[in-house]
């Protein structure tokens, strides 16, 4: 993300700056420690997408997860978070999004649509690469 930024210095702000951080932040808790299990993590974020909070949502084995969604919302209304970014890791090495990953971010979106925060993105992460579904057009 970083790289294409740069590339094109009048369009990168600060809030650019802010989201790159998140992003690295959050690819730092899902990978480790490193392990054979999936692990998810979602940031809250204000209006201005600066940091309000953060939480370690789910974990599961090496090709399933189970989000909390209730805890997820929960977090977020007490935070008063307008916008959160969602990340888990898929240890099979592949950060390819799968059905279930795809299922399940469609259904976050529409429940935080609902309730006035904006599903910024859910990033799948591998210890070689991140993919980000929005950019993937799934959000």
């Amino acid at each position: 993300m970083t790289a294409a930024l740069q590339s094109r210095p009048s369009a990168y702000t600060p809030q650019h700056e802010r989201l790159s951080a998140l992003v690295a932040h959050l690819g730092k808790v899902v990978l480790s420690p490193e392990g054979k299990h999936e692990r998810a993590h979602v940031i809250f974020v204000d209006g201005g997408r600066s940091f309000l909070g953060d939480s370690g949502i789910g974990m599961g084995s090496i090709g399933a997860l189970s989000l909390r969604m209730r805890e997820v919302f929960g977090e977020a209304l007490r935070l008063g978070a307008r916008g959160m970014i969602l990340a888990h890791n898929h240890p099979s090495g592949d950060c390819r999004p799968s059905s279930s990953d795809i299922a399940a971010t469609r259904r976050l979106a529409e429940v935080a649509g609902a309730l006035d925060i904006e599903l910024i993105d859910h990033l799948i992460f591998t210890t070689d690469a991140v993919y980000s579904m929005r950019a993937g057009g799934m959000l």
